[in-house]
């Protein structure tokens, strides 16, 4: 197991509450799940020093049925490089990829992100992975469960474009990475990438 404990523990109880509060039908049992989701925010406050009123802004940002976010990752690959993208927020560089929006298909996902984040115009082949990102080493830690998907993508036109989101954009061998945002990926995975996007008789991973 990557991540602390407390982690873990800290997000099912912000599941629990919000999962309960979409449920509760009364104000007795709406107080009891938000306290419960007051207490998430406090223990990743204090163990996570983050900032307490942030984290419960992120928490009530949300509600319904709790259950993971999906995070998708392109793997785009031309003369044997990888394409990746530098974030402004970080100035670190990723896999072109983000948060799936309602409507889009994974692979209309996916294939949306490489266009906004790089300029190149992308086709999904196939899927090359499905990761916990709570299982893998991404720093720092996420209040929510999120999965991650990776698809091999190929080029179909378009040019290496920045965006408001990007500062840069190239591709880079497997033995020449730039320094990686690690919330967003990591080099374990980008190598994973390289075997699996370049060989088709690698099988889909998971976990």
């Amino acid at each position: 197991m990557i991540e602390p404990r407390w982690i873990r523990w800290a997000r099912e109880l912000q599941a629990i509450s919000q999962t309960g509060n979409h449920f509760a039908t009364s104000d007795y049992d709406r107080e009891r799940y938000q306290r419960i989701s007051e207490i998430a925010a406090e223990i990743f406050a204090e163990q996570g020093d983050i900032e307490g009123s942030k984290v419960r802004t992120i928490f009530e940002a949300q509600s319904g049925y709790a259950t993971p976010k999906v995070d998708v990752r392109a793997a785009v690959f031309r003369d044997g490089k990888i394409l990746l993208v530098q974030e402004r927020s970080d100035g670190l560089w990723t896999l072109p990829g983000g948060w799936a929006d309602v409507n889009d298909s994974p692979s209309e996902a996916v294939q949306k992100e490489v266009l906004q984040e790089s300029g190149f115009h992308a086709r999904t082949e196939r899927l090359l992975a499905v990761f916990d990102r709570a299982k893998h080493p991404h720093d720092p830690p996420f209040p929510f469960h999120i999965y991650k998907m990776f698809f091999l993508c190929k080029i179909e036109g378009g040019e290496a474009t920045p965006s408001s989101e990007t500062s840069s954009v190239d591709f880079f061998g497997v033995e020449a990475l730039p320094p990686l945002s690690v919330s967003r990926i990591t080099e374990d995975q980008i190598r994973f990438c390289f075997r699996a996007g370049l060989n088709a008789t690698v099988p889909t991973a998971f976990d």
